[in-house]
């Protein structure tokens, strides 16, 4: 049975992820709860970047908010969803292997870590999904389906059952939330087509 933290995390870190595919500005809210429950869990249970990433998205969730919440950023376009070349996504990637493979071996030294390599990979591409969230970009949905995949596993090794459901949870929204993104992305685009005729 999870703990009364855990249960919490997963409520509000439900209610988080249905509002970010509805494109509500509350959903970082529920996220903010969401992330510092799971923070205080992962520290508890040996997952210091995990941890660290769950504190970081707590900050992350108030610049969600903000740009999600500005009139004059939404006129600027950047709540419009966008897409990423195949380059960017890339030079993510790249990305986001070189920093893991640097963190990985300190992470044994410095903290009690398990699986560094598969934390410090997460925690990169977990960053980087949530600032794409933040920035209307369609793939982070593609980026979440491989982060919640991964973190099911991390969280069940530590027998964290309630947040492995969580993330499974997440899982089949992100699909939901790819989906609904990329019709709206696409009757945009249609939108658009139509107007410059």
């Amino acid at each position: 049975m999870g703990s009364l933290a855990e249960v919490l995390a997963v409520a509000f870190g439900v209610g988080y992820a249905l509002l970010a595919v509805r494109r509500n500005r509350w959903a970082w809210a529920f996220g903010a709860v969401s992330s510092a429950l799971l923070a205080w869990l992962a520290g508890e249970s040996g997952l210091p970047l995990q941890s660290g990433l769950q504190t970081l998205y707590v900050g992350m969730a108030v610049y969600g908010f903000w740009q999600w919440s500005d009139a004059s950023s939404s006129r600027a376009g950047v709540n419009v969803i966008r897409r990423w070349p195949a380059s960017r996504h890339a030079a993510s990637a790249v990305l986001i292997v070189l920093v893991a493979n640097f963190l990985a071996p300190w992470l044994p030294v410095a903290t009690a870590g398990s699986w560094p390599r598969l934390d410090a990979a997460v925690t990169c591409a977990s960053l980087l999904a949530t600032w794409m969230t933040t920035r209307s970009v369609l793939e982070n949905w593609l980026y979440w389906m491989i982060v919640n995949t991964a973190s099911m596993f991390l969280y069940g090794a530590q027998g964290l059952w309630f947040v492995v459901g969580l993330y499974a949870l997440y899982l089949v929204i992100a699909v939901i939330g790819w989906r609904e993104w990329q019709a709206r992305y696409r009757v945009a685009e249609t939108r658009e087509l139509q107007d410059a005729r």
